[in-house]
């Protein structure tokens, strides 16, 4: 019985790890984060209650506390008042403490009643998970020693590791301090890998904080959200339905008046208008200009390109008089940038009316197109053919 039950061979305890770690990442991704934390899906009872289950003998967690916190960190991103920010606390104390982090703020009563609202409140929940959450895991080692012996300990152990460091430490950490930036939302948050396998989909971090809501992470051909394969497939057997989806431009090409409906489609929409813009026009003036200029590559530097189109509130003072001192010297920029702000400013105006909005949209693209930069007033031009999407989950 040293091998246990199943007795298998040295691989066979790699394959059995991975798919053991591989069923915790899609109960915290598909159940905890984007059912529970975000309402982005509903899940039948059987697949809810599966990963309940599995979570509390695989993690400890109690899905109360994972949910709260991770809503006030959406709430409360990258300020002082974020469970664990990198940009706040340091990257190296949210990778290698981020579970220490998660524990101190879920003791945090206040934190539990403001974000926990919604979650699982039935006998189960509060007679076994939550009175004895820290108990579980020792159901899974006793389960992986009677299936693969002693060397069942070893997985167990690793087991109990992955969720602390790839969850807590690696999304939360590196998350928000390494990787691309599809969209410029107000905090920090970079994709790591354009294929989120490894941790179900979570690598995808920027685009999910841009879309907090969405039940799908990918949003560039080339990106593959793993938590979305199985959502797909749950809800081809009945066993999920998805309620919210990354919103979509439509696009009406013969459509030439800008109206509510185009007002409605920049808004709504308005991460993947800002993104275009910036591929559109920011990124070919500036490419440009570093190649007429002479001192193109002292000034046209790969950082001022970024901090273009950098969210305000993510610009250090210094970033700031670095980027001004570029725009100074390069008119054609200095315009881009500032019709960037400009378009940008449309969706600050909370208490402006539809028809104030509307005037402020055609102000801006009639000042767009006489400015003379093509690209610009290419723009312009395509900015009247968007149109609200009929279905936004579609």
């Amino acid at each position: 019985m040293f091998y246990g039950l199943l007795d298998l061979p040295w691989w066979g305890y790699i394959v059995a790890y991975f798919l053991l770690t591989h069923i915790t990442a899609l109960g915290v991704s598909i159940f905890l984060h984007r059912n529970q934390a975000h309402r982005a899906l509903e899940l039948h009872p059987i697949v809810s209650h599966f990963f309940r289950f599995w979570l509390w003998i695989a993690t400890g967690m109690e899905t109360k506390a994972w949910t709260a916190v991770h809503r006030k960190h959406h709430s409360r991103c990258e300020t002082e008042d974020d469970p664990h920010s990198p940009q706040v606390l340091g990257l190296s104390k949210v990778l290698w403490q981020g579970a220490e982090l998660y524990r101190r703020e879920a003791k945090n009563k206040e934190t539990l009643e403001r974000y926990g609202q919604g979650t699982p409140d039935d006998w189960l929940e509060k007679t076994i998970y939550t009175p004895f959450s820290a108990k579980g895991i020792y159901i899974m080692l006793l389960v992986d020693i009677i299936l693969m012996g002693v060397p069942g300990i070893t997985i167990w152990a690793f087991q109990m590791m992955w969720t602390p460091f790839f969850a807590a430490g690696v999304i939360n950490g590196i998350g928000h301090y390494w990787g691309y930036r599809n969209y410029e939302c107000p905090d920090a948050a970079r994709n790591i890998f354009p294929w989120g396998i490894l941790i179900a989909g979570e690598e995808l971090h920027n685009n999910h904080h841009t879309f907090g809501t969405s039940a799908k992470f990918s949003v560039k051909p080339w990106e593959f959200d793993l938590g979305w394969a199985y959502i797909k497939l749950f809800s081809a057997l009945g066993l999920a339905k998805v309620k919210r989806l990354p919103p979509e431009i439509q696009v009406v090409p013969e459509k030439q008046s800008i109206d509510l409906e185009t007002v409605k489609a920049v808004i709504t929409n308005r991460f993947q208008v800002m993104s275009h813009y910036t591929n559109e026009v920011v990124h070919p003036v500036f490419n440009e200009l570093r190649e007429k200029s002479v001192h193109g590559k002292e000034q046209l530097t790969n950082r001022v390109k970024k901090l273009l189109t950098r969210h305000e509130s993510l610009v250090t003072p210094t970033h700031q008089q670095q980027l001004q001192a570029v725009l100074s010297n390069n008119g054609p920029l200095q315009v881009v940038h500032d019709f960037y702000r400009r378009l940008q400013a449309l969706w600050d105006k909370t208490t402006a009316t539809q028809k104030e909005l509307l005037d402020a949209l055609q102000e801006w693209c009639q000042h767009a197109e006489a400015t003379g930069i093509r690209v610009l007033q290419e723009f312009a031009v395509k900015i009247r053919t968007y149109t609200m999407k009929t279905d936004a989950t579609a």
